[in-house]
């Protein structure tokens, strides 16, 4: 496995290396994105992860400073997948001083997380675009935990027809339904046991739908249920919309994306499930 910390370096590395899958990462990793390194590899005949926490995508008053950070074992775990390129820049060697520009992806990024983090997305839609450019990879995976993220990338390429596929893969989960995220490892053990009403409350509006309801108010009515059942947990929003443009919904009539945010204490968690008949 070979680690790289600069542009010119990856590129160098790229040359050599045919077609490539990339899982793009801001570290920490977990089975999650574990999942999506071995389905690049059965996929490929390389396979490329980038290390990035980057700075474009936080919010004054978000978590940059404390996110989890662990190279070593990031490392270490990738080693024993088999990658065979990790690329690991700094903020530095991916902004550098005189750094001037920004990709803005209209509408997907105006609602849900877009309308709660100003600028997330067009932090997100650049750094990605930058990898991509960089990397040169020709499919790219994510996972569906963030499906607005991954609206926006696929935005993102087929608007600037960026030669890349962009695959995404199904959320990786705990035993009690509890989407696998970096962010978890900020739960105290209370708010770690009330964090799976949030994938009870997303499965009570599957399991409405599946039962022939359709109207969406009803919908997110039972997901707030679920989740005003638990006090420590506080809802920022809960939506179901549109798949495709993320527009909220007053009947669903194809397919839907049900999907919520909370804040357990400090922490915000998001998730997500598809309603599809």
């Amino acid at each position: 496995m070979k680690v790289i910390h600069t542009v010119a370096e990856m590129r160098a590395a790229r040359a050599g290396a045919g077609d490539l899958g990339l899982v793009p990462t801001m570290g920490y990793l977990h089975e999650g994105h574990l999942s999506l390194v071995r389905r690049a590899k059965t996929e490929g005949a390389a396979t490329a992860v980038s290390i990035f926490v980057n700075p474009t995508q936080f919010g004054p008053n978000e978590d940059l400073g404390r996110y989890p950070r662990d190279l070593p074992r990031d490392l270490g775990l990738l080693e024993a997948e088999g990658v065979d390129l990790v690329f690991v820049p700094d903020a530095a060697e991916m902004y550098p001083p005189d750094f001037d520009a920004r990709i803005e992806i209209g509408g997907v990024t105006e609602v849900l997380e877009g309308a709660v983090r100003p600028g997330h997305f067009a932090g997100v839609a650049t750094v990605v675009a930058k990898l991509f450019n960089i990397v040169q990879p020709t499919r790219a995976y994510f996972g569906q935990k963030d499906a607005q993220q991954s609206v926006v990338i696929r935005k993102l390429v087929r608007d600037l027809d960026l030669p890349v596929e962009v695959i995404v893969a199904p959320t990786v989960r705990e035993a009690d339904g509890l989407a696998l995220s970096s962010r978890n490892s900020y739960l105290t053990p209370d708010q770690r046991a009330a964090a799976p009403a949030i994938y009870r409350a997303l499965s009570a509006a599957r399991d409405r739908f599946a039962g022939g309801e359709r109207d969406a108010e009803a919908l997110r009515e039972a997901m707030r249920a679920v989740i005003a059942a638990e006090p420590q947990m506080r809802i920022d929003y809960v939506s179901v919309a549109d798949a495709q443009t993320l527009r909220e919904l007053a009947a669903v009539q194809g397919q839907a994306l049900a999907s919520m945010a909370v804040r357990l204490g400090t922490t915000r968690l998001i998730d997500n499930l598809v309603l599809s008949a």
